[in-house]
């Protein structure tokens, strides 16, 4: 559908946007320039008090806040703001990166595009440090229109990257308070993301038995090369055409060269688009069987995010959103599935209305030169801070 010209109102949103961009940007590249690691305690809490500082510099303290401890995982912070419509709106991100701390010292800026365009890159630029940026000065510019806001609660989490291990029960608590929940992940080129796979993190034990590898190796039962089949075995479980894959990401054991392994170790990523498979992959992982029956193999099923699609409650949130992007002369907003889960997956499984990859345009998530494009961060700022307009009032289906 061709864009439709910019109602007065929009055109005045969009292009305070475009006046504020260079703004917003120093405010992604000051989160950037910070680094969070999901594994770096300390760096995630500075790091989450200098995005509380760039939320109080751009929107003033907040008229509730809270700060919930995430034991070996980063803290999470909600942020109230009390709007002046009666519409109330969950606007979440993670801080923390893939990234070890250290990496940023060595990161290369990327040259333009082949079409030209100009990149940004850095750790977490993309995933999710822009969003957080753009949700935040969303609410700045929606307050500044004059027009009605809702109140407004940002839920900055540190462990999303390692599957929101003490976050989910906040997640959720926040999500069912709000009307709607807008999750600031990356777009997917510029599609917001109404379907996610499920993910699961499975850790596999192998228990073997040690002998002297020189001396006595018929005695030994090796748990790594147990492990390795199990490994292999696991592989063929994924079913590609069915939205089903298996990564073996980690992995460990042993003592010494010269002992066979009494015991080794593997992490293991599952992305599955059903329930259904999410069953099939437990019996089938179970159902594996290693050559020597002297090593035990025991498997931890730890099942992280349910499949996210779009769910009936979330079906009006879509609409309303491409709405704003026609009032705001853009064309018809996309929506796209993709294999990568966030928090919106909690959201959804619950039946409650939500929206992700409400952020950054560009791409490389988790590979270095992770990039935006910074031409596109006025536009996304101003996409989310009309919504927050329409979302004055509660949606109604």
């Amino acid at each position: 559908m061709p864009a439709s010209p910019a109602s007065p109102a929009a055109a005045a949103l969009t292009a305070r946007a475009q006046q504020v961009s260079s703004e917003i940007v120093t405010d992604i590249l000051t989160l950037v320039r910070h680094e969070t690691s999901s594994y770096d305690l300390p760096g995630l809490a500075a790091g989450l008090d200098l995005l509380r500082e760039v939320a109080v510099q751009r929107l003033g303290r907040p008229d509730h806040e809270q700060r919930h401890p995430g034991g070996e995982c980063g803290d999470t912070l909600t942020l109230t703001y009390t709007g002046t419509g009666t519409g109330h709106v969950a606007l979440v991100g993670h801080y923390d990166t893939v990234w070890p701390t250290g990496t940023l010292a060595g990161w290369e800026q990327p040259e333009a595009s082949d079409d030209g365009r100009a990149k940004l890159s850095g750790p977490g630029i993309f995933d999710m440090k822009t969003g957080l940026a753009q949700g935040i000065w969303a609410l700045k510019l929606a307050r500044e229109s004059g027009a009605p806001v809702p109140t407004v609660t940002f839920l900055f989490n540190g462990d999303e990257e390692i599957g929101s291990l003490s976050s989910r029960p906040v997640i959720e608590e926040v999500a069912q308070k709000a009307d709607v929940t807008l999750v600031l992940e990356p777009t997917a080129h510029g599609a917001v993301k109404t379907a996610r796979k499920g993910s699961g993190i499975f850790r596999v034990t192998a228990t073997g038995v040690e002998a002297h590898a020189g001396l006595a190796p018929q005695d030994g039962a090796s748990a790594i090369t147990a492990l390795s089949e199990f490994v292999v075995a696991a592989a063929a479980v994924a079913a590609p055409d069915k939205g089903t894959t298996i990564n073996t990401g980690l992995i460990k054991g042993g003592s010494a060269t010269n002992v066979v392994a009494g015991q080794a170790t593997a992490g293991l990523d599952i992305r599955v688009a059903s329930e259904a498979e999410q069953i099939r992959v437990d019996d089938e992982l179970d159902a594996i069987k290693v050559s020597d029956p002297r090593v035990r193999i025991e498997i931890e099923h730890a099942w992280n995010r349910p499949p996210m699609t779009l769910n009936a409650a979330s079906a009006p949130l879509l609409g309303l959103a491409r709405e704003v992007a026609r009032e705001q002369g853009r064309d018809d907003l996309p929506d796209a599935s993709v294999g990568g889960a966030s928090d919106a997956n909690f959201v959804a499984a619950l039946g409650l209305p939500v929206l992700c990859g409400m952020g950054a345009v560009g791409d490389g998530a988790h590979a270095r030169g992770e990039f935006i494009h910074p031409d596109t961060v006025p536009a996304q700022t101003a996409l989310v801070a009309g919504l927050l307009g329409r979302l004055a009032e509660p949606l109604r289906s």
